[in-house]
């Protein structure tokens, strides 16, 4: 069958799928039909990326709980002493329907209803959202999981596409395009790659929330829908090729991330110098100078690799974006002696006000 019958018996409008839009100039669906010995991407097994992500989201919470969390532990992560918020119904209530940091008029109005000094309301609206602040063995769990699985996924996909010859010249990639079969692995591949990012926008609620949650928001669908539409035009090749690129920094962050929350202060500032140079090589010379040129340059102007084209320049402004972060947080931390923070760690009070705090109450 061909993928817009197969897409149609699904409820797909066959329209949508009118080769014109997703293929090349000249080229049909009838051009990817398989064989019993050939075989190119069908859209329907990208809907296994559900269950995938579902699977992911029970590996990972398994993970974090029998290894990531003994191992923070043996490692000597503890979590700080927080202060305790007494019972109160009105200022309760505020904060779960109106908000976690009231106004100076509004701490004024919730004084007189619970009979409060106005200094008091507002330390507890601070401890309150000192409790729903993530914990370090949180982040450490968290970043465990994806330092693993990044790690994993770097590698395999290098040793996937080490003996490519359209790994190392970009130009191959489109030799024959779209008439290039898929190998399964690298259809499995692909969808293990979708999956953990549709895992990652279905956690983003109860993960830690950093300074750019909106920009991994953009970020997640970017790639969600780039893995998409690459798969179902038969852009596997160009499509490994950026994954891997992306891939190449993000588990060393995620150490670096370990080191911090381990407060091993030295190595850890040497493995993120190490992830800020891989970083902005790969995303901000690699990346736009030889791989997003080849795309631009070798492939005809069809609707779906315009949209490729469009979803890859705005994965290019965020990288310019977090490398902005990573050279100030470089030049703030290494050359002034700041202290350390997580560049896109979260926006709610810092541990020594919640120190100093404890220190009043005792």
């Amino acid at each position: 069958l061909s993928v817009p019958t197969v897409l149609t018996r699904m409820g797909v409008s066959e329209g949508f799928w009118h080769h014109e839009y997703w293929l090349p100039p000249g080229a049909v669906w009838e051009d990817l039909k398989e064989s019993a010995d050939i075989h190119y991407p069908q859209p329907q097994h990208l809907l296994l990326c559900i269950p995938g992500a579902l699977l992911l989201i029970f590996v990972r919470c398994s993970f974090e709980r029998t290894v990531a969390l003994p191992l923070g532990r043996a490692l000597g992560v503890s979590d700080k002493q927080r202060p305790k918020v007494q019972t109160n119904a009105t200022l309760e209530g505020f904060y779960i329907l109106l908000g976690r940091t009231p106004k100076k008029e509004e701490l004024v109005s919730l004084a007189k209803k619970s009979d409060l000094p106005v200094r008091k309301v507002e330390t507890w609206f601070r401890h309150r959202r000192a409790q729903d602040h993530p914990t370090l063995m949180k982040k450490f769990c968290e970043a465990s999981w994806r330092f693993t699985f990044y790690f994993i996924i770097f590698f395999s996909g290098l040793a996937l596409l080490y003996d490519k010859p359209w790994f190392w010249d970009h130009t191959v990639c489109w030799l024959e395009f779209p008439q290039q079969p898929l190998p399964p692995v690298l259809g499995w591949f692909y969808l293990l790659e979708l999956s953990f990012y549709c895992s990652l926008v279905a956690t983003l609620p109860f993960d830690v929330k950093r300074k750019d949650f909106k920009e991994q928001i953009i970020h997640h669908i970017a790639t969600i829908i780039l893995i998409f539409v690459s798969y179902c035009a038969n852009v596997i090749r160009f499509g490994m090729i950026v994954m891997l690129i992306h891939d190449a920094s993000d588990y060393i962050l995620e150490l670096a991330k370990i080191l911090h929350y381990l407060k091993w202060k030295r190595v850890c500032e040497a493995v993120f110098s190490v992830f800020a140079v891989v970083f902005i090589i790969s995303r901000l010379v690699i990346f736009p100078l030889t791989v997003y040129y080849y795309f631009v340059t070798k492939v005809p102007l069809f609707p779906i690799s315009c949209l490729i084209s469009a979803f890859l320049m705005i994965l290019q402004l965020l990288h310019i974006f977090w490398s902005y972060m990573i050279i100030q947080m470089i030049f703030n931390v290494i050359f002034r002696g700041e202290k350390r923070q997580d560049a896109r760690s979260d926006t709610e009070e810092s541990d020594r006000s919640e120190g100093e705090d404890l220190a009043k109450n005792k």
